[in-house]
């Protein structure tokens, strides 16, 4: 009965049955995001907690910590910081806070929890990580936290750098 032909749309026969086959993505999941200056980033999906939006008035500030931190957030009980993104990656801008909402992104590894403010998330994307090559016009000191590249067709100057969040955790740069 379920095999019946003459039920789906369009009567018998393969070509008929508007039956659509649903392709495996490639790759892995990741989440693409700019952060003030307009580069264009990814972090792998398995590590993020979540994705938030946030007002600055629900982040509390924190004095005498280091200058790449905004405050805590409070999220579901647990209080994590919040860092701005692009200035802990050398941006000389930092995330505009005089908004309504600033996008967070929840990282995790182990036991750690850190809040990334961004500028702006583009969402959800399946990247190919045997496309990745090694990052271009990156300095020194932002090396450990970029894993390598795509190039993109629609980006000149650079492509979407990959970061690595278990290294951005753990970095000595949060501590004033």
């Amino acid at each position: 009965m379920v095999g019946n032909q003459d039920f789906l749309p369009g009567g018998p026969g393969p070509e008929s049955t508007g039956i659509q086959e649903i392709e495996n993505p490639e790759g892995e999941l990741h989440l693409r995001f700019y952060v003030p200056s307009g580069h264009e980033f990814a972090l792998p999906a398995i590590g993020i907690r979540e994705v938030i939006s946030q007002s600055p008035e629900g982040m509390t500030a924190i004095p005498n910590v280091s200058p790449l931190l905004l405050g805590t957030l409070n999220l579901r009980g647990r209080v994590i910081w919040v860092a701005d993104l692009g200035q802990f990656l050398g941006d000389a801008n930092p995330v505009n806070t005089d908004r309504p909402e600033i996008p967070v992104i929840a990282i995790e590894d182990q036991d750690s929890l850190l809040g990334l403010a961004v500028d702006k998330i583009v969402g959800m994307e399946w990247l190919d990580l045997e496309k990745l090559q090694a990052p271009t016009n990156v300095s020194a000191d932002l090396t450990p936290f970029i894993k390598g590249e795509w190039s993109l067709a629609d980006k000149e100057e650079s492509g979407l750098q990959l970061l690595d969040q278990i290294e951005i955790l753990r970095s000595a740069r949060w501590v004033a």
